[in-house]
């Protein structure tokens, strides 16, 4: 695989949640990465999984390819914001009505990579249609920084709407010198020989 080719998510990070039905909707009508011909949805109990269903035919069926993992919950949505209801300021103290709602599935794409974003094999394409999902989310923020032909990509979409990002490199725990305070086991004069 060449510079050009190389893709890669290294970090992502995801508090999106939509309708059940909508990301169903979304997917039915969807137009897929290159490599991806379909993506399955399967559900196990309170889990959805969004599988890419590879484009390549010399692939195993038995390698697994990369998935998208949400939970699903039920979330009562109003007609109207009931605090809003409550607050206003009532005339006549008549008995209130009952505001309209129903329980809706959500799917709730929450975590870091290995909990959203699972499985190599078509990973950066995946990674494509969470970012899609994410256009679709009226609620909820997507980061990530990926890497596409060699040039690193900062990737910032919050309710929906895509937004400025930078990629930015800073000192991490890992670069900063031994600290001398940690114990120096090979000069211990409790351990003896």
């Amino acid at each position: 695989m060449s510079t050009e080719d190389s893709r890669h998510v290294y970090r992502l990070h995801s508090t999106l949640e939509l309708p059940l039905e909508d990301l169903r909707d979304h997917i039915d009508d969807a137009t897929f990465p290159e490599g991806v011909t379909d993506v399955e949805i399967t559900r196990r109990n309170n889990t959805l999984i969004l599988k890419a269903v590879a484009e390549d035919e010399t692939v195993s069926k038995y390698t697994p390819t990369a998935q998208l993992k949400a939970s699903v919950t039920e979330v009562r949505v109003y007609e109207e914001d009931p605090d809003e209801r409550r607050n206003s300021f009532r005339w006549d103290e008549e008995e209130e009505e009952e505001i309209e709602s129903e329980l809706v599935e959500f799917a709730a794409f929450k975590g870091d990579r290995e909990t959203v974003l699972q499985n190599s094999l078509l990973q950066y394409e995946m990674f494509l249609v969470l970012c899609d999902i994410a256009h679709q989310a009226e609620k909820g923020t997507l980061t990530a920084i990926s890497e596409r032909g060699g040039e690193l990509e900062a990737t910032r979409i919050v309710d929906g709407e895509a937004r400025p990002a930078d990629v930015e490199v800073v000192e991490g725990p890992r670069d900063r010198k031994a600290s001398k305070a940690g114990v120096n086991w090979r000069d211990n004069k409790f351990i003896s020989d």
